[in-house]
């Protein structure tokens, strides 16, 4: 066994390294759940995950995975046999197709090559036809995180007012909350999913639903079975800053801090950081001769860079020697893309040399995999870190 020195590398989309004030914060003794102390922490991470969210409406806090949180947005507001458009842009997609199809709703999926976005186009086309409104609901995939592309939401909800299609518009933004601009309420988002683990730093364990007032009437009406995820219980428990069911309560302190450590930096800056190490990334990517996962440069996203290897050269073997010879763990190519791509996360706490350090590391390992590639890739992200290429760097999508 190979023994390394100074700390692992975790350079996956998620879970994101968690800083050590979040680390510290949650290091407390349990509290009482029913208590004063606990209602105080209660209060301050709804109205935390308010001002994340940009939102003025209920957000709803789970002791859950993200797979919980998407469970709970389909069966607050739907009922087996509704139908819901959804769209493949990757594996988070197909795996919320999977929960969809599990509670007997009706999905028209609109297929993907995981190169791009979700098809909006189609999505528009789709809703035009649907002349009875039987669609219910949208759902879209913000920062698709198998493969570094972005949906952006606020034009899917111009399409369906466009349209004047009254179905519920839900996002899942797990890996886009805390890592790209998000606007709940602006964006009319009548149902918002985000997890703890990626650009609120936290570990694993948290999920949100931030629900519109549309979302909620709709909920109000559905006579479908549901219990742990009832939106309507947890908000009237939350009015008293607590939980129906026992919550997680050290989690919630570490959230009360990571959101601190977001408004302290500032949340634009938090964005505009994510689309710098984006950029660098992309720049070290096509200085290897190598292709990104997205093809669309409108699409690029800020918070992780999929990278493609050449034909002939598995993704997951070069993964391997990474970690082998350097410590460092860099996020694998998932179903479609098993094998061909593998995923650099530059999300959650993340700083420049952090960047240059995983650089590095994927470049020597380019070298020891005898991956065909040109040298020069650090070089070029060093000079679009330094603002020198920064104004030739496409942007990523950030609506």
């Amino acid at each position: 066994m190979t023994v390394h020195t100074g700390r692992h590398f975790l350079q996956i989309p998620g879970p994101t390294n968690v800083p050590d004030r979040v680390l510290r914060a949650m290091d407390m003794p349990t509290l009482d759940h029913r208590g004063p102390e606990f209602a105080e922490l209660g209060f301050a991470v709804l109205a935390a995950m308010q001002r994340v969210f940009r939102t003025r409406q209920p957000v709803i806090i789970y002791p859950s995975s993200g797979t919980g949180a998407w469970e709970a947005a389909m069966v607050n507001t739907l009922s087996p046999g509704d139908k819901v458009l959804m769209c493949e842009t990757g594996q988070f997609a197909v795996l919320w197709r999977g929960i969809a199809e599990k509670f007997k709703l009706d999905v028209d999926f609109i297929p993907g090559d995981w190169r791009h976005g979700a098809d909006l186009a189609e999505v528009e086309r789709r809703l035009v036809a649907d002349k009875q409104h039987k669609i219910k609901a949208v759902c879209v995939v913000h920062n698709e995180t198998s493969t570094g592309c972005v949906t952006p939401p606020l034009e899917a909800r111009k399409l369906l007012d466009r349209v004047k299609h009254p179905a519920l518009l839900m996002v899942d933004t797990i890996s886009g909350l805390g890592s790209l601009v998000y606007e709940h309420d602006a964006w009319g988002i009548d149902v918002s999913v985000a997890g703890s683990q990626k650009g609120l730093m936290l570990p694993p364990g948290l999920g949100f639903n931030a629900v519109s007032e549309k979302a909620l009437a709709v909920a109000r009406a559905n006579q479908g079975m549901r219990s742990y995820w009832d939106w309507q219980e947890v908000i009237a428990f939350n009015k008293a800053g607590t939980f129906p069911y026992t919550p997680a309560c050290n989690l919630l302190m570490g959230l009360r801090e990571a959101v601190k450590m977001l408004e302290e930096e500032g949340l634009e800056n938090v964005f505009a950081r994510h689309k710098r190490h984006s950029a660098a990334t992309r720049a070290a990517i096509k200085a290897w001769g190598l292709e990104t996962q997205c093809v669309d440069p409108n699409a690029h996203s800020p918070a992780l860079t999929g990278t493609r290897l050449p034909d002939g050269h598995d993704a997951d073997n070069f993964r391997k020697i990474v970690l082998e010879k350097f410590d460092m763990s860099l996020g694998t190519g998932l179903n479609k893309v098993k094998g061909k791509v593998f995923r650099i996360g530059h999300i959650g706490h993340f700083n420049d040399l952090m960047l240059m350090g995983t650089l590095a590391g994927v470049e020597m390992g380019l070298d020891l995999a005898k991956v065909p590639h040109r040298g020069g890739g650090v070089l070029a992200a060093m000079e679009v870190l330094k603002g020198h290429d920064a104004a030739q760097a496409p942007e990523a999508a950030v609506a």
